[in-house]
């Protein structure tokens, strides 16, 4: 990137770090990013330090947030008894705008994987086990997601599980609303037959 200036080449080499962003994008946005005013830039500048100095995890579930307990686990309002595990904070929020899920969150940060040397020490497994020896529950939902990596961290949750006598459920998988049967592969539509249920 010698044609750039340095300070140019600089922010282009910090983009292209980000996911999604090749070197195209990251030249746009930085020449967008020079035209803007300089009050502009600083309040992003601000934010993105902010984002890494305020923002921390949930002491109940590992949720992100600036407080001790997130805005979900301090919400008096939700099902202590039902907990549903994700593998990622994102997760949790495309749960959250369904609006129809009215219990608590556990927050895994991953997902096994053998074949990348991430075993059940190094998610958070051992917490959603205390947290349940901690308080009874009614039940356990499984959330992960539905590829080799979320299943088997589903089924080796389930079988920990199992001997405390936890109602344990899986979310269904299966074909999109709007999706047409033609178009969906094998086990999207094993998964879709199996869960059926009745209308």
């Amino acid at each position: 990137m010698a044609r750039y200036t340095e300070s140019v080449a600089k922010l282009i080499n910090e983009l292209v770090k980000l996911p999604g962003i090749g070197e195209k994008t990251a030249q746009r946005l930085t020449f967008f990013l020079l035209k803007m005013p300089v009050e502009d830039v600083r309040r992003l500048a601000k934010a993105l330090i902010d984002l890494k100095e305020k923002i921390g995890y949930c002491s109940e579930c590992g949720n992100l947030t600036e407080k001790e307990l997130c805005n979900i686990c301090s919400d008096p309002r939700r099902d202590r008894k039902v907990i549903c595990v994700v593998e990622e904070p994102n997760d949790l929020l495309a749960i959250e705008k369904t609006g129809g899920y009215k219990g608590v969150y556990h927050v895994l940060m991953g997902s096994l994987s053998p074949l990348e040397g991430v075993g059940p020490d190094d998610i958070q497994i051992k917490s959603l086990l205390n947290r349940i020896q901690r308080e009874s529950r009614n039940e356990i939902i499984l959330a992960t997601n539905p590829n080799v990596e979320g299943e088997a961290t589903a089924m080796y949750i389930s079988r920990l599980l199992k001997p405390l006598g936890i109602k344990i459920t899986r979310i269904a998988h299966g074909i999109p609303v709007g999706g047409d049967l033609e178009y969906a592969d094998e086990v999207t539509m094993a998964r879709a037959l199996e869960g059926r249920r009745e209308i």
